[in-house]
């Protein structure tokens, strides 16, 4: 506290105005009989100019003595606090060229004291400042993407359903057989539109806070298994087979929302079995590391490049840079995953090399039933 005193601009102030003032009082001491000197000796009549002064204003020499040393307390007053304005007058201008748009400008600290305090302040603002400024334009330039993306994929499969829906209307088929299969592609269109409105409809809430977590305890292990039987198909019309690696005990317990993170492992899933179809298997490993449920899925195709591994979990991005319909989903499932994941309080990343993909999602253990 007495070291928080000593630093502070009022003790500054305060030894200051003592300093000027023991300064001033000494000077006129000294100069008085420096003065006297000077007069008894013929160099400067001092004697006889005071006591003009004196009888004329019948001013005292006390009273004269008062205002000379006023006058060294205001000139010593000038010169012990010219350091600190000229401090004050670097941080106004320094203010003045952030209120210009200058936020690479910074205040130098050079005191301990609120002179100090306010200069780190400001530069914490500035900070601050700069960082939301850049937020800001990065999420503007997000919201131009997001409606770009979003316009491409509603509009192709838009553009093919109108365009089948308008030969049936105007009746330009052959046959029941070509009817048929124009209803069917139309159909199939339309699917595809649900799960791109159905998609951006998740992700919205998700990344808005609007998704309220059921929880529950999950056997993470159970529930991996099950979705392997669910897949069982689909991966076999992919030439591909899932092997399912679980601990002895086989209860790997997470408190979790069930369907929320059922939907995440789902996403992983449908990854594995578009992007890993040369590698003929899917891994899916789960175990326990410490007070974490580990889950990988891991698949054995193409590798994903190293420039594009930072940005597998944006939004709308894909690596396949196209955006045909044949080469991806809505570029939002495994964003709609790592969402899900974080409101867990858990935590998804991938690694890719030349021999194998891994997507590996570490959640909180919680306690067994």
């Amino acid at each position: 506290m007495f070291r928080k005193l000593f630093y502070s601009i009022r003790w500054k102030i305060l030894s200051i105005v003592l300093m000027s003032a023991v300064l001033a009082i000494g000077t006129t001491l000294l100069l008085i009989p420096i003065l006297q000197i000077a007069s008894q000796i013929g160099i400067f009549p001092f004697t006889d100019i005071l006591r003009a002064v004196a009888s004329r204003y019948d001013f005292s020499v006390f009273f004269m003595m008062a205002l000379t040393a006023f006058f060294f307390f205001i000139v010593y007053m000038l010169i012990l606090t010219q350091r600190m304005i000229r401090y004050l007058v670097k941080i106004t201008e320094a203010v003045q060229q952030i209120a210009d748009g200058r936020f690479d400008r910074r205040v130098p600290v050079n005191s301990q004291d609120e002179l100090g305090t306010l200069a780190e302040n400001i530069n914490r603002m500035t900070t601050q400042l700069k960082v939301s400024l850049e937020e800001e334009r990065r999420a503007e330039r997000t919201k131009a993407e997001l409606i770009t993306n979003v316009s491409h994929d509603l509009r192709t499969p838009l553009t093919s359903l109108s365009g089948y829906l308008g030969l049936i209307e105007q009746d330009r088929y052959r046959d029941e057989v070509e009817l048929r299969h124009y209803v069917s592609i139309a159909y199939e269109k339309s699917q595809r539109l649900t799960v791109l409105v159905n998609d951006l409809f998740e992700y919205t809430r998700a990344s808005g806070g609007g998704i309220a977590l059921n929880r529950s305890a999950i056997n993470l292990a159970e529930m991996l298994g099950q979705l392997a039987v669910q897949y069982r198909h689909s991966l076999q019309e992919a030439g591909l087979e899932a092997r399912l690696q679980v601990p002895e005990e086989a209860k790997v317990i997470v408190p979790a929302d069930g369907d929320k993170l059922v939907r995440v492992f789902e996403n992983l899933l449908v990854n594995a079995i578009h992007y890993g179809r040369e590698g003929k298997v899917v891994d899916i490993h789960v175990r326990t590391e410490g007070s974490a449920a580990v889950a990988e899925v891991v698949n054995y195709g193409e590798p994903i490049p190293a420039s594009d591994l930072p940005h597998v979990f944006d939004r709308f991005y894909r690596v396949e840079k196209s955006r045909a319909e044949h080469t991806g989903g809505s570029g939002l499932g495994l964003a709609i995953a790592k969402t899900i994941v974080e409101l867990h309080g858990g935590a998804i990343s991938v690694r890719s090399d030349q021999c194998r993909t891994s997507f590996e999602v570490r959640l909180p253990l919680g306690a067994s039933r």
